[in-house]
């Protein structure tokens, strides 16, 4: 029997992801030995964000992919633009291609001279998908630090969900996290063909119970203010303000501030840990 172009995709989707290493994709390491080479069929849906089926079918040449699923695909395979080419042209979906890559984000200069004013009270720049753009030192202090985390896992609902620090420090961890779930559901509604996205779900889906649960809820929220509660190892309870303002310049950056009312308990931390900062600021420069 002559080999169709749907067997050859098949052909292709298997020899791909048996090239890639789980840990370099964002999957946990496992003591278990893995009876497959790279990943299996179930992780590549997964990262993708498409049903286990579906993807099984696809390797088995019995469904065409639509071009949304081939871009995610090409993202959770980490496909170079060769490799993207060739899987658009053996699933004739050639003219369908993306030819241009997505923007990367540039913080706005107007949000990094707010983020410098705000010296003392914590604040971050929040991009699409809840990437951490950028972010005070007052904010490292509160959280951890996101200098130390590299770029491309720098995004705010990522660590909520694979940062241990994170959520020893909310106190209402579920409530905000399931809010943090909202807003990129209603981010992906604007946007659901961003394989980015594809990527943090299908990573966050496959580490986590509690995303997939509420991921699937399909609740939507904005999240553009509220009140945290946290415990910080260095300064104990706080109870924060944070709100949230999105540039008026269409590029989807958020500005989120964290405040306490003036003369509380809170207020009276935030400024011992901002001063507790400084300290350690000076001290690392006169080293």
């Amino acid at each position: 029997m002559k080999p169709t172009p749907a067997s050859h995709l098949g052909a292709f989707l298997r020899a791909r992801r048996a090239q890639l290493d789980p840990q370099e994709c964002g999957l946990p390491a496992t003591d278990s030995a893995r009876r497959v080479t790279g990943l299996r069929r179930e992780e590549v849906a997964a990262l993708a964000a498409i049903s286990v089926d579906y993807y099984t079918r696809l390797e088995q040449g019995r469904v065409r992919a639509s071009a949304p699923v081939l871009a995610t695909l090409a993202r959770a395979l980490r496909l170079d633009d060769d490799q993207q080419r060739y899987l658009y042209e053996l699933a004739g979906r050639t003219d369908e291609r993306p030819r241009r890559r997505r923007a990367s984000q540039r913080l706005r200069p107007a949000m990094r001279r707010l983020l410098d004013q705000l010296a003392r009270t914590p604040a971050l720049v929040l991009g699409k998908r809840l990437d951490i753009l950028a972010w005070n030192q007052a904010a490292a202090a509160l959280y951890i630090d996101f200098a130390a985390v590299p770029a491309d896992r720098r995004n705010y609902l990522r660590l909520l969900f694979t940062e241990p620090a994170m959520r020893e420090l909310d106190l209402d961890w579920e409530h905000d996290a399931r809010d943090a779930v909202a807003a990129l559901r209603l981010e992906a509604a604007a946007d659901p063909e961003d394989p980015e996205l594809a990527r943090l779900v299908g990573e966050l889906a496959i580490q986590d119970a509690d995303f997939r649960t509420w991921w699937a809820e399909h609740r939507v929220n904005s999240a553009a203010y509220g009140t945290k509660h946290y415990r910080h190892p260095v300064v104990g309870d706080l109870t924060l303000d944070c709100d949230t303002w999105a540039a008026s310049d269409g590029s989807g950056q958020r500005l989120m501030v964290l405040t306490a009312e003036p003369g509380s308990p809170s207020h009276d931390a935030l400024s011992i840990l901002a001063s507790w900062t400084a300290k350690a600021a000076d001290t690392e420069v006169n080293r």
